[in-house]
């Protein structure tokens, strides 16, 4: 496993940019996407233009818009959060507008861990998109 210094000094060569301060599973799997998009190929162009004709649905081509809907500390609708409670695995899926769990929406990641532990929870700790020092 190399070391977090390494997989930032990758990120910068093969993204040429600085590399996010996110976890190392985050950075392990966008690294391990880029290297495979530059030795097979990026997406196809029928499928850019699809996924561009998709947002444009969505916002109108609104740049502005779509910041403020995705929200620089959200996790991307569709995300699968999971976390293990007393030996239950549960999760939870990101939506354009909340969360949904077993089935049901919730508006909050807090209200969710809530209702599997039977206490207040910071949600977004709960689920591990926080750290103890309180960066996401």
């Amino acid at each position: 496993m190399a070391p977090i210094a390494d997989l930032k000094q990758q990120w910068r060569e093969l993204c040429g940019t600085e590399p996010p301060s996110y976890n190392r599973k985050f950075l392990e799997s966008r690294l391990a996407y880029r290297i495979q998009e530059a030795a097979y190929g990026g997406l196809k162009a029928e499928t850019v233009a699809r996924l561009e004709a998709l947002g444009e649905q969505l916002d109108g081509g609104n740049v502005v818009l779509r910041r403020i809907r995705a929200g620089d500390d959200r996790p991307i609708a569709g995300t699968r959060l999971v976390r293990e409670y007393q030996g239950v695995q549960h999760t939870v899926t990101v939506l354009q507008d909340g969360f949904d769990y077993e089935g049901r929406p919730y508006r909050s990641l807090s209200a969710i861990a809530r209702h599997i532990t039977g206490t207040r929870w910071n949600g977004w700790s709960f689920f591990g998109l926080k750290s103890q020092r309180g960066q996401a």
